[in-house]
């Protein structure tokens, strides 16, 4: 299994703090958000190679990183090339990219590169290998703006996809998607697919809302806190629960 996290953009919403710095390489505590990431990812020996996507602007800055960061995956910089937000790639272009460029034929975790989360990602990857299905990460969610704001899916008894729906106004169920998703390695070769059909190729969730009407998708309830780092408040939040 390989890893892909994405830490392409340019966190606008949070300038001036990332005007000059990415925004997966902001403090927390004692750490960045990217090692808080790694450390759960280095727990995991299926993983053999982890992948970080960056733009041409913060490109050096996560070699320079990556030049102390003792990880027992090997751990490979990729600069997508673009300079700003108009030429971005967006994340599923990003991961488009990666899997032609560095021609991954494996399975693939793709994690969002501004999430810090608790849950227990061994058992997500167990629940992954025994479907042997598409997964998807979710969570119960009772507050409806928070709804709105990620993808809603619908369930079977099996935990089946049955519908998913991107930033819906009215959800159908109280279930949200979080942007780390485990993809089989038959399903690789459809982000080309789902690109050259023309479709948007920016927020990561809108790749498995195409792919639930071709392919099965599971959904593994994660049992943890999931803290998605896109505003000023968001982060210090964060900084608040992870200080000393």
């Amino acid at each position: 299994m390989k890893a892909l996290i994405l830490a392409a953009g340019y966190a606008t919403r949070l300038y001036p703090i990332t005007r000059d710095k990415p925004k997966s390489l902001l403090p927390i505590g004692k750490q960045t958000i990217l090692d808080y990431m790694m450390d759960q990812l280095d727990e995991i020996d299926e993983i053999t190679e982890i992948f970080i996507v960056s733009n041409d602007k913060f490109f050096q800055a996560f070699v320079d990183w990556s030049g102390s960061r003792k990880c027992h995956s090997r751990i490979r910089i990729i600069n997508d090339g673009t300079t700003s937000v108009e030429d971005k790639l967006g994340a599923i272009g990003d991961i488009h990219f990666v899997i032609e460029q560095e021609q991954i034929e494996d399975d693939l975790i793709v994690l969002a590169g501004d999430n810090i989360f608790t849950f227990d990602l061994k058992g997500y990857i167990r629940f992954f290998q025994a479907k042997l299905a598409d997964t998807i990460l979710v969570q119960s969610l009772d507050n409806l703006e928070d709804l709105q704001r990620v993808g809603v899916v619908e369930l079977d008894t099996e935990r089946r996809v049955l519908s998913f729906e991107e930033k819906p106004i009215v959800p159908k169920t109280n279930i949200g998607v979080f942007a780390i998703y485990i993809y089989r390695q038959d399903t690789l070769p459809l982000f080309d697919q789902y690109l050259q059909e023309g479709h948007n190729p920016d927020a990561p969730s809108y790749f498995p809302e195409w792919l639930h009407t071709r392919k099965e998708i599971r959904a593994y309830f994660a049992d943890g806190d999931i803290y998605d780092i896109g505003t000023h408040e968001a982060y210090q939040e964060v900084q608040e629960l992870y200080k000393g």
